[in-house]
């Protein structure tokens, strides 16, 4: 069989497939868990993934599922990726009654196109066509809320990291991947469907604490508007989050006083931007910046600094491939080939280490983390996703190891990058 019938084969295959690949994805969206916190979730998968005859390995961090498909030799390498967690949203009409949870990002739809890939490829026997290995990854925390509850894990010594990739990363999950791949849910409007190749900025989170007294309204005002310019010169946007209410959603908003809100004893704030060195420079300058005013103020100030996500790079030579594999599946008139996402991802983390794929496709209406978000087509949501990267898999692997040398070398080795983590902290 050459490699288009095979294609067809497997896109066939996920067909027969979709209506347990869509039950799935209902069954994780009623059963929704934030990070670290996925129990259900991971069973869910643990589950099917036996079904399919793999081994998988549960609780890989805390939470989370890992499976293997072998084919004939050891590379290429790939992941495939599917994200547990939901964000917590209680004014959505699905919302957990008790936890306000819900899958108001498409986390749910990342692992149906995940299983729905695996679907395809193991019903089609794949693995003893080609070479090559391809992880199933299901991967918890990827949204950055709920600090504290991450906060005691650390200190319980069960994880290191807030981020679920940035821990998996460190546990050497990535160790022997060439390339890693996932697609993501958006309301992309314009009449397209598919954002071939986006990227996203990347932050610094940071709490400052006011000891001993409480800032005064001017004094609030002038910290707040002080921080709010430095940032500016970094990046047009920022993200800050409401102090007083730790479990409402991260409120995003264009750079303006009157839209910040702070706790007089406490203010937490995103310090982002397009590159490492531009995070690493801003956020260096804003702690000289504070020092400086603490002492104007007279006021003690406690700084933390903590990881939050590294920028999301794109690779030309993946968006490449997928971008022949849209063909037959999402016409060329439905399509954005880049965007720059303000926002960030923490598969950012791991395009720094290897060539990453994280297209976003359409299906779903509303605003990400709104009470708005919701699913409207699970066939372009889940499953024609999971045919554009099923194809896109094959493609890597038919030509065997010799084709990683044409993909641009990432910029870090892991003990690199886990050494810019260290960087951006503090305390």
């Amino acid at each position: 069989m050459d490699k288009e019938k095979l294609k067809k084969y497997v896109c066939f295959k996920i067909n027969e497939y979709q209506n347990e690949i869509i039950e799935v994805v209902k069954k994780l969206y009623k059963n929704p868990e934030t990070g670290y916190k996925e129990k259900k979730s991971t069973q869910i998968v643990y589950e099917i993934l036996q079904k399919l005859n793999l081994q998988p390995q549960k609780n890989i961090a805390v939470t989370g599922v890992k499976a293997q498909i072998i084919g004939k030799s050891k590379k290429p390498h790939i992941a495939v990726l599917g994200e547990l967690d939901g964000v917590i949203c209680k004014d959505h009409p699905d919302a957990d009654s008790e936890t306000g949870v819900v899958h108001a990002c498409g986390h749910n739809n990342q692992i149906g196109i995940m299983l729905g890939l695996a679907y395809g490829i193991i019903d089609a026997n794949i693995a003893e066509k080609l070479p090559g290995i391809i992880d199933l990854l299901a991967v918890p925390a990827e949204e950055y809320i709920e600090l504290e509850h991450k906060k005691e894990l650390i200190n319980q010594g069960k994880i290191n990291f807030y981020g679920g990739k940035q821990e998996l990363i460190r546990r050497n999950f990535f160790e022997n991947v060439d390339i890693t791949i996932m697609a993501h849910s958006l309301d992309i409007g314009d009449m397209k469907d598919v954002i071939a190749a986006p990227t996203g900025s990347g932050f610094i989170y940071k709490k400052i604490e006011v000891k001993e007294k409480k800032l005064t309204k001017k004094e609030s005002t002038f910290l707040i508007e002080s921080i709010i310019s430095l940032n500016n010169k970094n990046q047009k946007y920022a993200t800050y989050k409401l102090a007083k209410s730790r479990d409402l959603d991260i409120v995003k908003k264009e750079m303006k006083p009157t839209d910040i809100l702070i706790d007089p004893r406490q203010i937490e704030v995103y310090v982002r931007g397009e590159s490492i060195k531009s995070i690493l420079t801003a956020n260096r300058k804003l702690n000289e910046f504070l020092k400086k005013k603490s002492s104007q103020l007279s006021v003690e100030l406690k700084i933390t600094d903590k990881p939050g996500y590294l920028p999301l790079l794109r690779y030309s030579e993946l968006t490449d491939i997928f971008n022949k594999n849209l063909d037959g599946i999402i016409p060329d008139s439905k399509r954005i080939s880049q965007k720059h996402f303000v926002g960030s991802f923490d598969i950012g983390d791991v395009s720094h280490i290897m060539p990453v794929l994280h297209p976003f496709f359409s299906g779903v209406s509303g605003r990400l983390h709104s009470k708005d978000f919701r699913t409207t087509d699970y066939e372009l949501a889940v499953i024609k996703p999971a045919k554009v990267l099923a194809k896109t898999v094959i493609d890597i692997l038919w030509e065997g190891k010799t084709s990683l040398q044409k993909y641009k070398k990432a910029p870090y080795t892991k003990d690199q990058y886990l050494k810019i983590l260290k960087q951006m902290s503090l305390n």
